[in-house]
């Protein structure tokens, strides 16, 4: 065989290992990863009030509780799936963030799956970010927005960040800026 085939036949390999292997998975994931961006920072002037934190929420064991004891806090909101691929990618950032600010910042990582695939998801990842489970149908102060995307809130319940899509969430900036809600 010449040089040129194999390296051919390993390229191969190495593509068809995205489609048929865990290998795959922990590319794509870290790929999502590489490509993910910093979520923007609303502008003060631009930025949304929430009208009120009259939202009933399901924690870690299903328990009925209200979004009213995070008024007047700093809070990081995310919407995921675990059979989602971006969600995954971001996950692993978002609980980084999560043990830096977990004491200042009020965290709520929703998703609306049941609770057997959430724990296998969270046990096989070693998260330890408290899961929040959505109310279908429930009433709330902001848009339910399709995973993966999240929300940051200031004190005055004002809409600081708002993505869309899986991003960046351990960097210096969104550091920055939660160190500020918070000093506020």
């Amino acid at each position: 065989m010449t040089k040129k085939t194999v390296l051919n036949i390993l390229l191969i390999a190495l593509v068809a290992s995205f489609f048929i292997t865990p290998l795959g998975y922990y590319g794509k994931v870290w790929l999502n990863r590489l490509f993910a961006g910093t979520p923007a920072i609303i502008q003060p002037d631009n930025r949304v009030q929430i009208k009120d934190y009259d939202w009933e929420l399901k924690n870690a064991t299903w328990e009925r509780f209200s979004f009213n004891k995070s008024k007047g806090k700093v809070v990081f909101i995310n919407f995921w799936a675990s059979w989602r691929l971006p969600c995954a990618a971001e996950l692993q950032e978002i609980q980084e963030v999560y043990n830096t600010y977990n004491k200042d910042v009020d965290f709520y990582i929703i998703t609306n799956e049941e609770r057997a695939p959430v724990e296998e998801f969270m046990k096989e990842n070693k998260f330890t970010f408290p899961v929040t489970y959505l109310i279908i149908g429930g009433k709330s102060p902001l848009d339910i927005l399709e995973p993966p995307a999240s929300y940051i809130l200031n004190k005055k319940g004002e809409i600081v960040v708002k993505e869309l899509d899986i991003a960046d969430w351990d960097n210096t900036t969104i550091s920055a800026l939660l160190d500020n809600l918070i000093k506020e």
